[in-house]
């Protein structure tokens, strides 16, 4: 690891103790896990919201469904996503090497880039609380599919593709402003920070609910809290570790302390 990385509350040794005594790690990550991947975050100094103020509006259930050039506008902007080109960082590859040791819970994750998933960690372990960009859905009829199928008819100048089904509008399957979160995700993401040795909670500002949640739920079990993330978030004074720094350079070691020998 290098320099850049530094420790607070319990501090590096502390989360590399907790992690090496875990048989089971509960991970919540955010959308600092992908900044190294090229894919920005929403409120930091280059996040999306931050350099364009109308991404917000776009992100919204009601603006979507009423205006139809917030929709032209949205599928341009998926079109052009960096999430097409992005490949898992070694962050999401140490994530998956802790599945690989056989000890991930439950990966729950706010990001809908899917990069836990092609970094390795089997679909049935990861909780995509907000979606996934990958598929597409309806709002009439609730078809659903591959977001390509849809993205090749706004290549073809289709500027506001409308359901084959039923004509309803469509919509990358992901959790909007406005719209409620998928019940049995958060029942999963409850379930792993009540059940799991230690809470990992990576590149996120735990600052959105009902995800962050899961941190004062694990506390209140007696689970210990590790956090990695580049800025304070307002669960570190009750962490049993707070390591700053970025996911890439961090996770590697946290998930090798855990490692069997030989």
């Amino acid at each position: 690891m290098t320099g850049r990385a530094t420790v607070e509350g319990g501090g590096l040794e502390a989360a590399l103790g907790l992690m090496a005594g875990a048989s089971s790690v509960a991970v919540l990550t955010g959308a600092g896990i992908s900044t190294d991947s090229g894919i920005p975050d929403f409120r930091g100094p280059n996040g999306v919201w931050t350099k364009d103020p109308e991404a917000e509006r776009r992100s919204t259930i009601q603006h979507y469904v009423a205006d139809g050039e917030v929709r032209r506008r949205a599928w341009q902007v998926r079109l052009a996503s960096e999430m097409w080109h992005a490949r898992p960082n070694p962050g999401h590859l140490a994530l998956a090497e802790l599945h690989r040791q056989g000890r991930l819970h439950t990966l729950v994750t706010q990001n809908i880039d899917g990069l836990h998933v092609a970094a390795g960690v089997p679909e049935s372990l990861v909780v995509e609380v907000h979606g996934t960009v990958h598929r597409y859905e309806c709002l009439g009829c609730d078809a659903t599919g591959p977001m390509d199928e849809v993205l090749d008819r706004v290549r073809a100048g289709d500027d506001d593709p409308a359901c084959l089904r039923c004509g309803g509008i469509l919509k990358s399957a992901t959790v909007m402003f406005g719209q409620s979160l998928d019940p049995v995700a958060l029942h999963r993401a409850e379930q792993a920070a009540l059940e799991a040795d230690v809470l990992l909670a990576v590149g996120t500002s735990l600052s959105v609910y009902p995800v962050a949640g899961m941190v004062p739920l694990a506390r209140e079990a007696g689970r210990p809290v590790v956090v990695v993330n580049a800025e304070p978030t307002p669960f570190d004074a009750g962490a049993a570790a707070v390591v700053r720094g970025s996911a890439s350079e961090v996770l590697g070691p946290l998930v090798a302390s855990g490692a069997p020998l030989g």
